[in-house]
């Protein structure tokens, strides 16, 4: 009898009604660079990070808690916010001690969606916290949906290539009966040995989009396993450690 959790993964937030969300521990997946830049900045010692989902909303709530207000919007830092979404803005003589108010174009969202749902859990994944997010899921041994923020609703490969990650870490502990789940495993292992070569020779969509703004530091960070070994929780309303 197989009593191993169910694992899956949602390619993009307009499939996650598909997914039973409410019997699941949600991973929130914006590699390119929201859940990459939440992981540094509370390794690096932020009190929290809030996540909201408008400009207006994280200037109004910046000034309500003295926050640094941070975001961005197709890529480049949204007019009226201090601080974009790169990891390198959050150092920890600048991050430790502080609650950073940070909207995104699209992991913001699917947070929500995922609360309005149920989600037994909601945590925060990227290759910075991959060990720890592969060691948290084997050990709550619950049902999992890696939920990929995407673009605008649009599959993008490297959301998909850490879903591929993790799959290749848990596949003997879950039971995965899940296409997507399979295609972003083939697809991580094609990839693994040069994940930015992978992205740039397969002409990843928000790879080139970065790269215009001369991200490739950035790129190259968010790549990168367990720089950020921390697991953000998601707990009334805040993005947290997880002790």
């Amino acid at each position: 009898m197989n009593n191993k959790p169910s694992l899956h993964t949602s390619l993009s937030p307009a499939l996650v009604d598909l997914y039973d969300i409410s019997n699941s521990i949600i991973v929130i997946i914006d590699v390119l660079r929201a859940t990459s830049t939440i992981a540094t900045a509370l390794y690096n010692g932020a009190k929290c990070v809030i996540p909201v989902d408008s400009v207006s909303r994280c200037i109004e709530l910046g000034k309500q808690i003295d926050g640094i207000t941070a975001g961005e919007r197709d890529g480049k830092i949204a007019e009226g916010l201090e601080h974009g979404n790169s990891p390198f803005e959050y150092p920890r003589e600048f991050i430790e001690g502080k609650t950073l108010v940070l909207t995104t174009t699209n992991g913001t969202r699917l947070l929500n969606m995922a609360l309005e749902k149920g989600a037994k859990e909601i945590i925060t994944g990227s290759f910075p916290n991959l060990s720890v997010v592969c060691d948290h899921l084997i050990e709550m041994k619950k049902n999992v949906i890696l939920g990929c923020a995407a673009w605008k609703d649009r599959v993008n490969m490297e959301d998909a290539l850490f879903a591929g990650a993790v799959i290749s870490k848990l596949r003997k502990q879950f039971d995965i009966n899940c296409d997507s789940s399979h295609m972003s495993e083939a697809m991580f292992e094609k990839g693994k040995k040069d994940l930015f070569s992978f992205l740039k020779s397969n002409k990843a969509s928000h790879y080139h989009r970065l790269m215009k703004f001369g991200f490739e530091k950035d790129i190259r960070y968010c790549l990168t396993p367990d720089g950020a070994n921390v697991l953000p929780v998601y707990n009334d309303g805040k993005l947290i450690v997880k002790s």
